[in-house]
């Protein structure tokens, strides 16, 4: 089993060594929606298109559920992990288990139905809504996928295992693509295709993931005896898991909010920003892996009871982050044009147009959401993800309200001005707090943070 604890050794090249292989799976994950739109673009035209985009925001903001609910337990797993409390780690996993596959059943019976309400909710024009219903209709069916995946690859991550993950994922990416080609084109399924594709593909990496670990980890091989409750550790699992599923779902439906105000330009732009969001992935996906593996190292060391070695962390990850961010804005600012043509045909001028404004706009500042992905990190590993959700609602509120009143005023370019300004503003509530409060969190009474 490739188990890599992050507790001592070469900081920068642990992190690197990590973080690569999460890098990796999470840009192959984007091929989910990236293939879909790819295909449904050129393929179906601009209204499927716009369909597929409104509904990879609204399947964004439900997966951030499972994410964070999942990224919670995977602190709790490396604390104990860098503590050597095995028995403890294992009754974690048996009672985490049980919650999230129980609130994932939940949520999927609820999106079913209110499925109509969403549409409404989401201003989503009466030309797209008949194709975005067909989509969603098939799309919903995968989410027990997602949750076997996202919970079963925080568990190895959470043990410094970040590379199986990813050979699972490469696989079901592969698959992806090839069923994709074949149900759009041939078959002519339409985006009902595209949605089968997707959630063949999230199904079989979210099996494989789940029967890797359960055979390869002794870990995570829970005895009859460990199958207790255990009030207290599901009350340390809830609060690590409800406030980081509250940070990510927050995010995301601040994202779909704004995609409601998108959606109010019409079709053009809704294109334009689907496109141009799947760009927007791709670029800053790699920091925000990086900002969860540095959690990961921050949570064992916090475990361990190592202050020292996070500190150095934060000041190695913050430079990797900042080298990283600078280039990537670079790259997207001088080359939006032909980024947009991956996704765009050509003759869709006022599309293209219109998502290039969104990536000079908003590309340009990547710094400062890669800054706060390594603070959501951070206050995650040591038992404060009140503090990222505190950071998450000043992004997302300022986003959300920037957008909303300036959009009368300068149109489109106001929702996308509005997107680093938050960002921004988040980086330094979560400095000034990080100041202040620094010698109780590297006290050394870490079983007394929360």
């Amino acid at each position: 089993m490739n188990q890599q604890s992050l507790i001592r050794g070469n900081i920068t090249g642990s992190l690197l060594l990590f973080a690569l292989p999460m890098m990796a799976g999470n840009l192959l994950q984007q091929f989910y929606n990236i293939t879909d739109t790819f295909i449904v673009g050129r393929f179906l035209g601009t209204e499927a298109l716009a369909a597929v985009g409104s509904a990879y925001t609204l399947m964004t903001f439900l997966t951030s559920i499972l994410i964070g609910l999942s990224m919670g337990n995977g602190v709790f797993v490396s604390i104990c992990f860098g503590k050597e409390e095995r028995r403890r780690l294992r009754t974690g996993v048996f009672l985490s288990f049980l919650l999230i596959f129980g609130i994932t059943a939940v949520m999927n019976i609820a999106v079913f139905l209110l499925l109509e309400p969403i549409l409404l909710f989401m201003n989503i024009p009466a030309e797209v809504q008949p194709l975005m219903r067909e989509y969603l209709a098939v799309i919903f069916l995968g989410l027990f996928g997602v949750f076997l995946y996202n919970y079963f690859t925080c568990l190895l991550r959470a043990i410094g295992n970040s590379a199986v993950p990813l050979w699972f994922l490469l696989l079901s990416t592969v698959v992806n693509i090839l069923l994709d080609l074949v149900f759009v084109v041939p078959l002519q399924m339409g985006v009902a295709g595209a949605a089968w594709a997707t959630i063949i593909a999230q199904y079989l990496s979210g099996l494989g993931v789940m029967a890797y670990t359960l055979v390869k980890c002794p870990e995570f091989r829970v005895q009859r005896r460990e199958m207790r409750w255990d009030q207290g550790i599901l009350s340390e699992i809830a609060g690590l898991s409800v406030l980081t599923c509250l940070q990510q779902s927050v995010m995301n439906f601040g994202i779909l909010m704004v995609q409601g105000l998108v959606n109010s330009f019409g079709t053009t732009v809704m294109a334009a920003f689907a496109a141009a969001v799947k760009i927007d992935s791709f670029a800053y996906m790699p920091v925000q892996d990086f900002g969860n593996a540095f959690s990961t190292f921050a949570a064992q060391n916090f475990g361990a009871g190592k202050p020292e070695r996070i500190r150095e962390g934060i000041r190695k990850a913050l430079l990797c982050i900042t080298v990283f961010c600078l280039t990537v804005s670079a790259l997207v600012f001088l080359f939006a044009g032909q980024l947009m043509l991956i996704f765009v045909k050509p003759e869709e001028t006022a599309v293209i147009a219109e998502g290039v404004r969104y990536l000079r706009v908003e590309g340009a500042f990547y710094i400062g959401i890669g800054i706060l992905f390594l603070l959501y990190g951070f206050y995650r590993a040591v038992k404060k993800p009140g503090m990222s959700l505190v950071l998450t609602v000043i992004s997302l509120g300022t986003r959300v309200l920037l957008a909303y009143a300036t959009a009368g005023a300068v149109g489109v370019t106001g929702i996308w001005a509005a997107i680093p300004i938050g960002w921004f503003l988040a980086d330094l509530t979560g400095y000034l707090y990080y100041r202040r409060q620094k010698n109780l969190l590297f006290s050394g009474s870490y079983d007394k943070i929360s």
